[in-house]
């Protein structure tokens, strides 16, 4: 604004329209919500701690008749018809569940956990942070084939997500309330803090900001100082391989990956196949998980270890102590009654399920690799989870929390990161995101640095601006609208020293020729910069283009903050140039050597 100009610029963005140049955004505010994670992360974990109680209260109830939330084994129960009539009356529970209560406590949580955030305003229901653990537990406790972490990770951010729904919050601190909550869940369950950040960081946050992670950090530190008084304290499968592999042997790690890539990739699709299939069905969705249950209940007349969580199978892959003919007809089995579970749309989550796959295909590939097989069954399990979910930091650091064996992290990251690259390269959508997308909401999972926010005003403003004199008259501004082929809408105004004073516009002169304005007036009694949305040369682009969007123009001028002199002026094709700028970094290629070597051209 000119300093001559006694009048107070109007504030056109509520106060908050610029802020000191650096490298982070975050401000005070991410000190409350630090406290609220404390609040949420505690939540969290004593969530975690009620649902794997209420599967194990479910599972002796129904299995082998006693009141009990000590965790059992179903390769203990004893094969009968009951065992197949068990998951389907548990099937039946949860469709009229899904039917009566909520239908958000359909599959395994995280999908709808990312639906909450990008599309429901990180908004969710009492109902469902009730109901989600209840028939996780149902489901899991009749012999589904699904893990804890799934609806874990959905009740924990409801937690979340209701806590913050108490206060006057933003929709992206909300999200953070909801996100501390599920990567509390998840550490409570796993003893994994690091790979649940990991995992929010992945799956869950869709950006990397102070704001965020600091309150999802404290909120699985919480979450672990409360494990031991909730689990037992320690790693949940604590194993040191202490491996002694040649040099060469990265590259076994990298093709244990590609092998385990490929397995993601044929479970994936199958999936999403099956459940076309039970779409396709001529009945109600809501029968659709009692026949899933049927299906379980056969696999577990074969192999009853394919039933429930299946954490004394991860155990016993790690330790090598099956027999292969063992190891094979589980995955076998547990990979087709989870398929046809999963598909038919009962709850569940899918991380204990793809460890169990992935690690039993490890093993057995592991039989004819130098070492030992349980550390190929690490390896599979850690690059099936970081392939199918597409978060490969977050599949290495679960193993090694997992077993708190850190010597395994550079095999373990060479094998998720083969995995993540296989997946990404055949799938366009992983197994937690395609579910969405038949849904009709498409995301993206890429980050980058935005270009609005990286570049500033004087990157791309108009220097050389076509302007008015303040002294022109009235008659002279509609004449050279009127003689003048090619006009601009928007003209500055500027006096003998280049201060801006206004801006006239195609729409400003048609308006003083309707109202027959005096001809002989000068410019500038008739504009004003006090009214007027400016931006300064080192303004970011951003600011920049929310400053159009809330005054409703397609042009700013910018202006030096010293002197009030017009610096250029900024349209928004000049925002659609630096998009294009961004695409031609990604799209363009051109060798920096050989044009050099190239013969010259006369």
């Amino acid at each position: 604004m000119s300093p001559h100009n006694k009048q107070q610029p109007h504030d056109f963005m509520g106060g908050l329209s610029r802020r000191e140049a650096g490298d982070f955004t975050t401000d005070k505010r991410v000190i409350a919500l630090i406290g609220m994670a404390l609040i949420v992360g505690t939540g969290g974990a004593f969530a975690a701690w009620v649902l794997v109680s209420l599967i194990s209260l479910v599972t002796n109830l129904v299995w082998f008749g006693r009141f009990s939330i000590h965790a059992v084994s179903l390769a203990e129960a004893p094969r009968s018809l009951w065992m197949v009539a068990i998951p389907v009356l548990g099937g039946l529970v949860i469709g009229l569940m899904a039917r009566f209560g909520s239908e958000k406590i359909r599959g395994h949580g995280i999908p709808e956990a990312i639906e909450a955030i990008l599309i429901g305003g990180s908004r969710m229901s009492p109902k469902v942070a009730i109901l989600k653990p209840v028939s996780s537990a149902i489901s899991i406790g009749t012999g589904g084939p699904f893990g804890a972490e799934g609806p874990i990770i959905m009740t924990g951010g409801a937690i979340g997500s209701l806590f913050a729904q108490c206060f006057h919050l933003s929709s992206a601190e909300r999200k953070t309330l909801l996100v501390a909550g599920a990567a509390a869940g998840m550490t409570a369950i796993f003893g994994s803090p690091i790979a649940a950040i990991m995992l929010a960081v992945e799956l869950l946050l869709f950006e990397w900001k102070p704001r965020s992670f600091i309150p999802v950090a404290v909120a699985a530190c919480v979450s672990v100082c409360w494990r031991p008084f909730l689990f037992g304290a320690g790693p949940l499968f604590p194993k040191q391989f202490h491996m002694d592999l040649p040099w060469w042997s990265i590259l076994l790690c990298a093709g244990m990956g590609i092998v385990s890539g490929l397995q993601s990739g044929i479970l994936t699709t199958l999936l999403y196949k099956i459940e076309d299939l039970f779409e396709a069905l001529p009945i109600h969705w809501m029968w659709c998980p009692a026949l899933g249950g049927l299906i379980i209940g056969l696999g577990g007349l074969i192999e009853p270890r394919v039933l429930g969580v299946g954490y004394d199978i991860i155990d016993g892959l790690l330790d090598s102590k099956m027999l292969p003919q063992a190891v094979l007809t589980i995955l076998l089995v547990k990979a087709a009654i989870w398929l046809v579970a999963l598909s038919s749309g009962t709850s569940g989550g899918v991380l204990a399920p793809l460890l169990i796959f992935g690690g039993a295909l490890g093993w057995l590939v592991g039989l004819v690799l130098p070492g030992d097989p349980g550390f190929w069954a690490l390896l599979g399990m850690a690059a099936m989870m970081g392939g199918t979910m597409r978060a490969p930091l977050t599949g290495t650091f679960f193993a090694v929390e997992l077993t708190g064996d850190v010597s395994a992290l550079l095999p373990l990251l060479a094998a998720t990161v083969s995995a993540y690259a296989v997946t990404v390269l055949l799938l366009r959508r992983s197994i937690l995101t395609e579910k969405i997308a038949r849904r009709g909401q498409h995301i993206t999972r890429e980050y980058g640095i935005d270009p609005f926010e990286f570049s500033r005003a004087r990157d791309i403003m108009i220097s050389d601006v076509e302007c008015f004199r303040a002294d022109m008259t009235v008659a002279e501004a509609i004449s050279h609208f009127e003689t003048m082929e090619k006009t601009h809408r928007v003209y500055p105004v500027v006096d003998e020293l280049g201060i801006l004073k206004g801006v006239v516009s195609r729409g400003d002169v048609l308006r003083w020729h309707q109202e027959r304005a005096e001809a002989d007036r000068p410019l500038a009694d008739l504009v004003s910069d006090a009214s007027l949305p400016l931006a300064h040369p080192d303004d970011t682009v951003g600011y920049v283009a929310d400053l159009m969007l809330a005054t409703d123009t397609g042009r700013i001028p910018i202006v030096d903050p010293e002197s009030g002199q017009l610096a250029g002026l900024v349209a928004r094709k000049d925002l659609l140039r630096l998009r294009h700028s961004l695409q031609a970094n990604e799209t363009e290629r051109q060798p920096y050597f050989g044009r050099w070597s190239a013969p010259l051209r006369r």
